[in-house]
C-alpha cells in the first residue's frame, strides 16, 4: 500500500537551523534528537515523528493478526466465542492521523441460536504523540481517537430456529463488535527507538521510561502469562485459544485449569497450520465435527481436579483447544435426558504460559 503524502507540521521551531539539525538528528542519533527537547516533546512537531513510524506501522498489524479476541457478555463473564483478525491495512492521513482496517472472522455462542459463525470489519483512527525519555529514548505513541461501528455478518447459525427471530442477533452484534475493537486495536501502541538505534514495540499506551515486556527472551524461572481467563464451552463446542508462540529452543507451553460444570473435557494441543484447518472447519459448518488432523498433544481434565502440565515443543505457533464435543477426545457432553437436548457447559478457569523447558 501507497502512504500519503507526508503533510506539513503545524508548528516548526522558530530557527530553520534548529529544523534542520533536528531533521538531520531524528535519522541519525535519538541521543541527539532528544538533547533538544523542546520541539522533540512537541506533540504538533509530526514531521520529526514520522521518521520512527515505519517499525511500528507493519509491527502493529502483525500483532493484531497473530492473536484472537476474546468475547463476552459482560466484562466479568466467561468468554463465549472469540475474534480472530486475518487482514490489517494503515495509511497515514494528511492530518498526520494513522488509519487502521482490519477484518477477520469469529464465533461465539447465545442461547437462542447456539453457535454462530461471523465476519468482521472496522477502522480505527489513531492520533499519533510522542516524547523523549530521560535516557533518550524516543517514545512515539499511537492513542485511539476514533472507531467505526464494526460491520457484524452473520455466516452461520447451529439452531436453524434461530433464523426465524431476525432481531435476536443486533445486540450481541452490537457487543461483540464493540469487544473486537477494544483488544489489541483499540489499546494503541508504542513505539520507541533507543540511543543505540535500535526500535523496540509494546500494545498500549507504554509510560515514558518504561521499557515493553519481551516474553520470549524471559528465561530460568520466569513465565510469560499469555492468557489468564474462564472460559464456558457448551455441550457440542469447541473454544480455539491461540495461536501462542514457542520461540526458539527448549522452550515449553505451561497450562493450568480448573474445570467446573461437566465430569471432563479434552484439552488438545495442536500446531499453527493443523490448528487453523480445524478452527475453518468449526467456522464453517453449524455442528462440530472431528478436528481436520490428529492433534499432536491429547489429555483429559477432570472436574474439581487442578490440572498442571508442562510441553516442551519445538519452536513454532500452537492452538490450545478445549473440547467438549462427542466427535474427538476421550470425555463427551452429558447424555440427553429423555429425548432432550442437553447443553451442559464446562466452565474452565485456564492459565496458559511459556517458559523454558523443565
Amino acid at each position: 500500500m501507497r502512504l500519503a503524502p507526508h503533510a506539513p507540521a503545524a508548528r516548526l521551531p522558530p530557527s530553520v537551523l534548529v529544523a534542520l539539525a533536528l531533521a538531520h538528528a531524528v535519522a541519525c542519533s535519538p541521543n541527539t534528537v532528544c538533547k533538544v527537547s523542546g520541539p522533540i516533546n512537541d506533540p504538533s512537531n509530526r514531521t520529526l515523528r514520522r521518521n520512527i513510524m515505519s517499525y511500528g506501522l507493519g509491527q502493529f498489524c502483525q500483532q493484531m493478526t497473530t492473536r484472537n479476541a476474546p468475547l463476552r457478555l459482560a466484562p466479568d463473564a466467561p468468554v463465549i466465542g472469540r475474534f480472530f483478525p486475518q487482514h490489517c491495512a494503515q495509511q497515514m492521513l494528511a492530518n498526520g492521523d494513522l488509519w487502521v482496517q482490519f477484518d477477520g472472522f469469529g464465533y461465539a455462542w447465545t442461547d437462542l441460536s447456539r453457535k454462530v459463525t461471523f465476519t468482521s470489519a472496522a477502522t480505527i483512527q489513531y492520533n499519533d504523540d510522542f516524547k523523549c525519555g530521560e535516557d533518550n529514548a524516543i517514545y512515539a505513541y499511537f492513542d485511539t481517537r476514533n472507531v467505526s461501528p464494526p460491520d457484524f455478518r452473520v455466516n452461520q447459525i447451529e439452531q436453524p430456529v434461530a433464523n426465524l427471530v431476525q432481531s435476536w442477533i443486533a445486540p450481541f452484534a452490537d457487543t461483540f463488535g464493540r469487544q473486537m475493537v477494544s483488544g489489541q486495536l483499540g489499546q494503541g501502541f508504542t513505539v520507541i527507538q533507543g540511543t543505540d538505534g535500535s526500535t523496540d514495540f509494546s500494545v498500549g499506551h507504554l509510560p515514558l521510561g518504561k521499557p515493553p515486556a519481551h516474553p520470549y527472551a524471559m528465561h530460568g524461572g520466569d513465565r510469560v502469562t499469555y492468557e489468564d481467563l474462564r472460559t464456558q464451552v457448551h455441550s457440542g463446542e469447541r473454544d480455539f485459544i491461540g495461536p501462542v508462540t514457542i520461540d526458539g529452543s527448549g522452550r515449553a507451553l505451561y497450562l493450568q485449569m480448573h474445570l467446573d460444570g461437566v465430569p471432563a473435557v479434552d484439552v488438545f494441543v495442536v500446531p499453527k497450520s493443523e490448528g487453523d484447518a480445524s478452527l475453518q472447519l468449526y467456522y464453517q459448518y453449524g455442528a462440530s465435527g472431528p478436528l481436520a488432523y490428529p492433534p499432536r498433544f491429547a489429555d483429559v481434565v477432570q472436574a474439581g481436579v487442578e490440572y498442571q502440565r508442562s510441553l516442551p515443543l519445538p519452536a513454532g505457533m500452537y492452538y490450545v483447544v478445549i473440547d467438549n464435543t462427542p466427535s474427538a477426545g476421550q470425555a463427551a457432553p452429558p447424555a440427553p435426558l429423555f429425548g432432550a437436548v442437553a447443553d451442559v457447559p464446562a466452565v474452565a478457569s485456564y492459565v496458559i504460559q511459556t517458559g523454558d523447558a523443565p
